[in-house]
């Protein structure tokens, strides 16, 4: 039984659609106020845009209205709160692709276009980074824009960990990803503690942020959880922190945003965001409510995020933020070569697969990986499937040995030889150890494969195609699929910025469009299927 309406819709400028076409037209307008009205005649219902509510008083005109939204801007998707912390327009974060991929050209554009990019400095010395930050310091600190970079778990190599912490620390670099990690470590603990105080109100500042990239419960309770007292006093004691900023921190969660990671590029789970995300939130309310927390905990989402449905997702979830990874790899400023990011373009939504991770090989860590187009994927997990089988290169089989030496294209003799002399420059006590131990040799020699693929890649090395390591998720098909016969379809037209521009646009439209069918209107399947287009 209908009611009779107590409000009217006056159009200004245009009529009310009604018409399939008209409807989908309307959705994408997203920033003007829409108003679902019905027409009296026939009971149809449209979508009117601007124009103006009057009571439905005796002898007033218009439409009646059955429900209305104010205007919807792509900045307001996420959380105020984010966008506030962090000095950013758009809560929408670009991933730190390692090894440079996220490169400081790429965060320059993001953070200038209102968006937070972190530098991809896992893999990298701290003699590589310093000139990235001078860069980024240049481009965007000086302008008091924002920006980030990656700190990665590195259990081989703790103290290679510790000197990107020192950096860091040195240079003031106010954002921090902390990936890959399982645990806590005393540099990501003093990171994120350096410099926090108590104001004379009492009110706690911290002035570095540190992300914690997680895809596993267990690891997010970790850094949502103060950190132990023992690491605490041990960086105390090292003089690394002040009591005071032990003090404060024995109150405090290690981080206080977080990087929900599902079915990612490179390092991954492949969870479901739709299963993990809402794992995770549990928790944060669980650990926030026994804590009793006065500082929010936000959670971004990342993993799978090449569409705008798939972001409008996200936010649909209760994300904070949004986070992409692989559709940004495809972009002209990415630090990967343009046969890569061409082989990027080509992909399709099943063209990954897993395969081991040269820095956790021992581990048995994996990495999604692109498949079509390369053989590495295949290669490195020959690899790892001999090193289960064989306690040293001398034991593997006359077949096994020859098809190694022609994937590493020298003897494995030679191969030795130049890893040797590798880790004796690095870490002498890794070169050191494979003399002594025939399984720690044949770690470290497949392992110089396992990384040099990933710099093959960067640099294009055009005889090494076969054997490009490409980290890469299934978002970059669904990108792909979107983007086709438009003009992101082109790889030379995919810059940071368009990609950002138009999902978040696009999420916009989408969450739209599903606000007004859930107002009744007739929304039609066209108007959930946003279109890349160049924006300004």
């Amino acid at each position: 039984m209908s009611t009779a309406p107590t409000m009217l819709w006056v159009p200004d400028h245009a009529a009310a659609a009604f018409q399939p076409g008209d409807i989908a037209a309307a959705v994408e307008q997203v920033r003007s106020p829409a108003t679902v009205v019905e027409d009296p005649a026939t009971g149809a219902r449209g979508l009117g845009l601007g124009g103006a509510l009057i009571p439905a008083a005796p002898g007033a005109q218009g439409w009646p209205v059955i429900g209305h939204l104010p205007g919807l801007y792509p900045e307001w998707l996420g959380s105020r709160a984010f966008t506030e912390v962090h000095s950013v327009r758009f809560p929408y974060v670009q991933g730190s692709m390692a090894n440079g991929i996220a490169t400081a050209r790429m965060v320059v554009e993001m953070g200038r276009a209102g968006f937070l990019g972190f530098f991809g400095a896992a893999g990298l010395d701290p003699d590589r980074i310093r000139p990235e930050l001078d860069t980024l310091e240049a481009g965007l600190g000086a302008q008091g824009l924002p920006f980030g970079c990656n700190l990665i778990h590195n259990p081989h190599e703790p103290a290679f960990e510790a000197a990107v912490v020192d950096l860091y620390v040195q240079r003031g670099v106010r954002k921090v990803s902390a990936s890959a990690f399982m645990g806590l470590t005393a540099p990501v603990v003093r990171y994120a503690f350096t410099g926090v105080r108590q104001g004379p109100d009492g009110e706690v500042h911290r002035p570095n942020a540190l992300f914690a990239k997680i895809s596993r419960p267990e690891v997010a309770r970790r850094f949502m959880e103060p950190p132990p007292a023992e690491l605490l006093e041990k960086l105390v004691a090292a003089g690394q922190l002040t009591a005071d900023e032990a003090r404060l921190a024995r109150h405090l969660p290690v981080a206080e945003d977080y990087m929900v990671e599902s079915d990612s590029g490179g390092h991954t789970d492949n969870r479901p965001l739709a299963a993990l995300f809402p794992s995770i939130r549990l928790l944060r309310d669980e650990v926030v409510a026994q804590r009793g927390y006065a500082r929010p905990i936000r959670l971004g989402a990342a993993g799978g995020l090449g569409t705008p449905e798939a972001v409008a997702a996200a936010f649909a979830l209760g994300a904070d933020f949004v986070l992409t990874g692989s559709v940004n790899q495809a972009c002209v400023e990415s630090g990967l070569s343009e046969a890569g990011r061409k082989l990027l373009a080509q992909a399709g939504l099943a063209d990954v697969m897993m395969a081991p991770a040269a820095d956790m090989f021992e581990m048995g860590v994996e990495v999604q990986v692109l498949r079509r187009g390369t053989m590495f994927g295949v290669r490195a997990q020959k690899l790892y499937d001999l090193y289960r089988m064989h306690p040293g290169l001398d034991a593997l089989p006359a077949r096994d040995r020859a098809e190694v030496e022609k994937m590493l294209r020298s003897s494995l003799e030679d191969a030795w030889t130049s890893t040797r002399a590798y880790w004796a420059a690095r870490d002498p006590r890794e070169a050191d150890k494979g003399d002594r131990d025939p399984k720690h040799r044949m770690a470290l020699v497949f392992r110089a494969y396992l990384g040099q693929a990933s710099r093959w890649a960067i640099a294009g090395v055009p005889d090494r195609l076969i054997d490009y390591q490409i980290w890469c998720g299934p978002a970059m098909g669904a990108f792909n699929a979107w983007a086709a016969g438009s003009f992101l379809a082109d790889p030379a037209q995919r810059t940071v910025v368009q990609v950002a521009r138009n999902l978040m646009e696009g999420a916009a439209v989408v969450t739209r469009a599903g606000q007004l069918r859930a107002l009744g209107l007739p929304v039609p399947a066209a108007a959930f299927a946003f279109r890349p287009r160049p924006l300004a």
